[in-house]
């Protein structure tokens, strides 16, 4: 149903998916750095990216709609762990749904638009998983002109409990695992409102392509039921987050809003352990690509 959830829930039994069988294992596979990879892409699929303008709203505005997350399938080499021994189920659903509400506020001067904005996925029980997740978003809109610029920053929780590592064999019993993952970057908007257009037989009232610059951190924590085992992610990430999409109102209330989210790479290493693989590009510790929707009703 979500994505997070069947993604966080796949089955992870001991055995080898049949489109995966007689790869051989990569010279410079590292066992740490392929758990830190999928904690940290768990963690990447549900941060709250714009998918909407440095101004989202005219001032007063709000809206309530629901965001469509991409979420990437992750090839073979991804999803081998154990040293090479298993792989990990995890391609179980292209997209997770997302409640969202955005308001700007009075203006500050003449140019300047306040906004907040709260997304929410409820903990509603898939597979024998429960997960919450819950984001939210402040920044200010700047108009100068023609052109659109602004600040904003954000933050996501996230907390799943259920069998998410999954048994051995089917004969073993379940356990309940944990997996907490945050959040929070801080970005640059740019944006060129093209004012109305009419496309066909739809109006388009705004409609502003936009950019967003910014830097994401993501950390997480993984607990295994079965045996105790908690699965240290020495390399959350911390790079760039990068979004180009467009942003429009039609029919004077359904807001529409669709971007590319990328997070290229980047990783930091907690103070206490100083553990890093120099031979390793820091994309290999996490990274995502994909498309985001956003659809609403604007008042």
């Amino acid at each position: 149903m979500f994505g997070l959830l069947t993604l966080l829930s796949a089955p992870a039994l001991a055995t080898i998916d049949p489109e995966c069988e007689g790869i051989p294992i990569p010279d410079d596979y590292n066992e740490q750095r392929q758990a830190d990879f999928l904690n940290n892409f768990a963690a990447l699929s549900t941060t709250f990216s714009p998918i909407h303008g440095p101004i989202p709203h005219k001032a007063g505005n709000a809206a309530i709609g629901i965001d469509v997350l991409g979420i990437p399938r992750l090839g073979c080499e991804e999803r081998y762990v154990l040293n090479w021994t298993k792989t990990e189920d995890v391609n179980k659903t292209p997209v997770a749904p997302r409640l969202r509400f955005t308001v700007s506020t009075h203006k500050l001067g003449k140019r300047v638009t306040p906004y907040l904005g709260v997304g929410y996925i409820p903990p509603v029980t898939v597979a024998g998983v429960r997960s919450v997740i819950l984001s939210y978003e402040m920044g200010l809109g700047i108009q100068y002109g023609r052109i659109q610029g602004g600040v904003r920053y954000h933050a996501t929780m996230q907390k799943t409990v259920g069998d998410t590592a999954g048994a051995f064999s089917e004969d073993q019993p379940v356990y309940d695992d944990l997996f907490v993952g945050s959040t929070m970057g801080l970005d640059l908007l740019g944006g060129l409102p093209l004012g109305e257009r009419v496309l066909g037989p739809v109006t388009f009232n705004e409609l502003t392509p936009y950019v967003s610059l910014g830097l994401l951190d993501a950390s997480t924590f993984y607990w295994i039921g079965d045996d105790g085992y908690v699965s240290d992610n020495l390399h959350p990430y911390f790079g760039p987050a990068i979004s180009l999409g467009l942003d429009l109102l039609a029919l004077k209330r359904v807001r529409f809003g669709g971007e590319f989210y990328a997070a290229p790479g980047g990783y930091k290493v907690p103070e206490t352990t100083r553990v890093v693989d120099s031979s390793a590009q820091a994309w290999k510790y996490g990274r995502l690509y994909t498309a985001r929707f956003r659809i609403g009703v604007e008042w």
